[in-house]
């Protein structure tokens, strides 16, 4: 099978690309050895395509852009049968940089030039025959939008051979300089390289010399004495004269006769989009929209699928016979399987609605704007990436900060991120807003719309308060800065919106369900099995407790609700409830502020749980309606509006996260920062929780 790499800058239809060629039949996990994001994707039997990171040019300044040079080659070697280097038909003379630096280290590689439909809409003609024959390449130009062009660049992957490849070692962009010339000659003689700009990576990619043996490391400080090289000027000089050669290129093949439309219509829309005032206007308008339509449209599938589970237990509960697989089912896999699906219809909106505002170009505008607002705080504007990311998840965006090359501001970006309002904390957000927030309207926005959009304004200004207090205790004060291409607006691709989304559901689903699931098996059974006669006597007690009862379906309810809180996990509730107590929990919230510590979206898996295992199951109910209706030993609900809201606050700002733990933990190197991290949070959240419930209850 042709082992494909996929290459190309950030915004060049390279993610598009991938997704036509692979459809659904692609996977994503880790690069070996670090946490850098792998998909790898097969295009039926003929090729497997591997998605490269995006990156501007070979020479890595961060771990994104080093996976990109140590995938394409390993010690001198060329790790890919072919490469298929992406370019934005729109910016030919910024994007051929990649390319000719990939076609140099002598791998076989195809041109794909994309975006053809704003080529032909704006009028542009780009001769392919010039262009093929100026780069010694095969050029394919197709849109990743519409599907032009696709089916050429199928049949060439399943027609290729290496040994039909024209380029040759002699026509690589190398820069004519005499002193650089027998530098190279001398190296390709003791580093036996075909191709000299191959060898050149030896010396100029500093992780790449570290890699290499003393002994060669001794043999090119010599060389480079000998020649008298200056790496570093000789790498702006052969970058300025790769440019001098790809824009004597580009004048040959393209015809420009207009200017670009896309390029009107970015001008006019940024006036607005970029603007100091209105810029943030639009954006918060937008996050509005967004956070609406999460509400208004998943709650019919959310609603179904809750009542629909409720139903399913209640039918197996009725259905098979009393005892252990009846109870295992019913009372301990479904409810813990509801808390995992019921909030895909959500998170996938979520996601959804992300991936159409990157794909039409304004997420760089959001990255612009606000990079005004983060400086004040010690942060630099490559932070805002990482932060907006952490509205998705917390550790890919602690991931992201490597792109920061400041150590203090990354290091401040990870430490605030785990603030921002993530995925796992919408489950949470929704339920609980659900039960205390009416269902009315603003000025055509729900308020319980708005109270997610505060839950996020919250989130958000306790990331920037704690990196302000951070900065100031900080002595280094240096600040980098922010380098960022504006691509031009165009259509979203709906397709590939619909493949990131259901690539980010899918990892939900399958990460988060194994946790919710097996933290709801280790549920059933601690609810399952009691340490003293108080459980196994159950409903003899109870009997004897409420002699007036005579309704069985009353007193199994009865018997059933006495029967967890004297369990083993019942116990455990109670042993923390005096700490809790001061915050409106109970035992039951309890529970699930344990179990919660492992993913925050365990939460209401606990609760499905624990509330399935005290009720009676023959009788169907939601999880919102059960805790709605839950009540103390006096009859007063337990999930009042102090309560509620003390527990938003206090998923609002608690590390309630095993992997962010353990994410921070090796993106830094140590334990200090993390542990600094789950103390200050969790400390903050039970003192801001305590706070908003004992002022509400006053």
């Amino acid at each position: 099978m042709l082992k494909v790499g996929l290459a190309g800058n950030p915004n060049s239809g390279k993610s598009s690309l991938f997704n036509k060629l692979t459809g659904l039949n692609q996977k994503t996990g880790n690069y070996p050895g670090i946490t850098v994001d792998k998909k790898i994707g097969f295009y039926k039997s003929h090729a497997e395509i591997i998605d490269l990171p995006g990156t501007y040019s070979i020479y890595a300044r961060s771990e994104d852009e080093r996976v990109v040079i140590n995938e394409l080659i390993s010690e001198g070697a060329k790790n890919f049968d072919l490469v298929l280097v992406v370019v934005d038909a729109t910016n030919l003379r910024r994007q051929l940089l990649l390319f000719s630096q990939i076609r140099d280290l002598g791998i076989p590689v195809a041109l794909v030039v994309n975006m053809a439909d704003i080529l032909e809409k704006s009028g542009w003609i780009l001769n392919l025959d010039i262009l093929s024959k100026e780069l010694q390449t095969e050029v394919f130009l197709l849109s990743s939008r519409t599907g032009k062009g696709i089916r050429e660049l199928k049949n060439y992957l399943k027609s290729f051979s290496a040994d039909n490849y024209p380029f040759q070692a002699e026509d690589a962009f190398v820069e004519e300089k005499p002193e650089l010339e027998g530098f190279l000659k001398e190296l390709k003689t003791e580093f036996p390289f075909e191709y000299p700009f191959l060898a050149w990576q030896d010396v100029s990619q500093d992780h790449i010399f570290q890699q290499l043996d003393s002994s060669k490391q001794s043999k090119l400080k010599e060389l480079l004495e000998k020649h008298k090289i200056n790496v570093a000027s000789y790498l702006t000089a052969g970058i300025i004269y790769r440019f001098e050669k790809i824009d004597r290129v580009v004048d040959a093949c393209l015809d420009r006769k207009t200017e670009l439309k896309q390029v009107n219509l970015t001008k006019a829309f940024d006036k607005v989009a970029t603007h100091k005032v209105f810029g943030f206007v639009l954006f918060i308008a937008i996050l509005l929209i967004v956070f609406q339509a999460v509400f208004s449209w998943a709650s019919y599938p959310m609603d179904f699928i809750d009542e629909n589970m409720g139903l399913l237990a209640s039918w197996i509960s009725q259905s098979l016979p009393e005892g252990f697989f009846n109870s295992i089912i019913s009372q301990g896999l479904l409810p813990g399987l509801t808390g995992v699906i019921i909030f895909v219809p959500q998170i996938a909106l979520l996601f959804l609605f992300i991936s159409i505002l990157e794909e039409t170009g304004y997420m760089s505008r959001v990255v612009f704007i606000t990079d005004r607002l983060l400086r004040p705080f010690g942060l630099n504007g490559k932070s805002v990436v990482p932060l907006l990311s952490g509205a998705a998840c917390a550790i890919p965006a602690v991931m992201a900060a490597r792109t920061i090359e400041n150590p203090r501001e990354r290091l401040l970006t990870i430490l605030v991120t785990p603030f921002m309002t993530c995925s796992a904390r919408l489950p949470i957000y929704t339920i609980l807003i659900a039960l205390v927030v009416p269902s009315g309207f603003f000025y055509g926005i729900s308020f319980q719309a708005l109270a997610l959009f505060g839950m996020y304004v919250l989130g958000t200004t306790t990331a920037l308060g704690s990196s302000f207090i951070l900065n100031l205790i900080m002595k280094n004060k240096t600040q980098g800065s922010l380098l960022m291409e504006m691509p031009l607006y165009k259509l979203p691709s709906f397709r590939n919106s619909f493949f990131t989304m259901y690539e980010k559901s899918k990892t939900f689903v399958l990460e988060a369900g194994k946790i919710i699931l097996s933290i709801a098996l280790i549920l059933w059974v601690l609810a399952s099995f009691g340490p003293n006669e108080k459980f196994d006597n159950a409903e003899q007690i109870v009997k004897q407790d409420y002699p007036s009862l005579s309704n069985e379906a009353e007193i199994n309810s009865k018997v059933e609700a006495y029967k967890l809180e004297h369990s083993y996990i019942g116990y455990l509730g109670k042993g923390i409830e005096p700490a809790i107590r001061p915050l409106g929990y109970d035992w039951k919230i309890g529970i699930a502020l344990i179990t919660s510590f492992a993913a925050r979206e365990v939460f209401v898996g606990t609760m499905g749980t624990i509330y399935g295992l005290g009720s009676n199951s023959s009788e169907p109910s939601t999880i919102k309606q059960r805790m709605q209706n839950d009540t103390d030993s006096e009859g007063n609900k337990i999930f009042t509006l102090p309560v509620a809201l003390s527990l938003l606050i206090f998923y609002a700002l608690a590390l309630q996260c095993m992997s962010t733990i353990a994410i921070v933990k090796r993106e830094l190197k140590s334990w200090k920062y993390p542990l600094y991290q789950l103390v200050f949070m969790s400390g903050l959240a039970y003192l801001s929780a305590l706070l908003v419930y004992q002022v509400m209850t006053f």
